[in-house]
């Protein structure tokens, strides 16, 4: 049957493949707008099964909170180059996804992936679709959510990499030192909040380093507990959040200068998303 220019065009709205492809999709579906959508479909997922082995370490990070700033959301939408990554369709649909998961605030992945967009489609069947469409294999990478009196976003490099970071209290002056703080996480990459949250695998192993390292040095046995748990206490101040010098300020830690902006504002929690995780 002939296939109409405009119903060309406007399948290519629909779901945004190429011209060609909605018009061969057209032509197969016989003018079936439903059957075509599920032919470009299938197109992405067989593109997907082929492309499965491939590398998404290009794409863009989206953080996002709500309008009271007690919400917030950061995903990672990965592909596989540059060149998409920097299309404005395809930051234009992270955004969508993000925005999504902030208004139903999902607890996994999983959950997100089941999640429907505007039109109807779930995320995870458009994201399937966008693979025949843009001809790359794309995923999300991580999705992360925190909840808390106050939720201040930070979006770092054009897109590279994404903070949240919750604190116990809003107020005067708070949103900008979360701001502030969520630049020292994207910058210095802790690994937890406080020393009381590093997990205990990671206490031991550096307990286990320490020792060796001192033994190394011809240090006696019977010190290298002590000269272990200083170099831990060297490690909890390099890697914990709140332990750190402040990067805007390095007479003091990340702890003190929350304090001097407001008595009592502390991090509870922060997440930390960058492209290939």
């Amino acid at each position: 049957m002939a296939i109409k220019a405009a119903d060309v065009k406007k399948l290519r709205d629909m779901t945004g493949a190429g011209m060609m492809d909605c018009k061969k999709a057209l032509v197969e579906a016989n003018g079936d707008f439903d059957e075509a959508v599920t032919i470009l479909r299938k197109k992405g997922q067989k593109l997907s099964a082929k492309r499965a082995d491939r590398e998404t370490n290009e794409g863009v990070v989206i953080a996002l909170v709500n309008d009271d700033a007690t919400r917030g959301i950061a995903i990672n939408l990965g592909c596989e180059t540059d060149f998409v990554a920097k299309n404005e369709d395809f930051v234009s649909f992270a955004k969508e996804i993000a925005t999504t998961a902030l208004s139903n605030f999902p607890n996994t992945k999983e959950e997100l992936l089941d999640l429907s967009l505007e039109g109807g489609m779930k995320i995870g069947d458009k994201i399937t679709e966008q693979i025949g469409v843009i001809g790359e294999k794309l995923n999300i990478g991580s999705y992360e959510k925190l909840e808390s009196e106050l939720v201040v976003p930070y979006i770092h490099a054009n897109y590279k990499l994404g903070v949240l970071l919750a604190l116990n209290q809003a107020g005067e002056g708070a949103t900008q030192a979360g701001k502030d703080v969520a630049m020292q996480v994207a910058a210095m990459n802790p690994v937890a909040v406080d020393k009381d949250d590093v997990d205990s695998s990671v206490v031991e192993k550096e307990i286990e380093i320490g020792k060796e390292l001192a033994r190394n040095e011809g240090k006696p046995e019977a010190i290298l507990d002590k000269i272990a748990t200083g170099r831990l206490n060297k490690f909890f101040g390099e890697n914990t959040l709140v332990n750190q010098k402040f990067v805007k300020d390095g007479s003091q830690t990340v702890a003190k200068y929350l304090t001097s902006v407001q008595d009592g504002l502390k991090v509870k929690a922060f997440k930390r998303v960058q492209l290939g995780s």
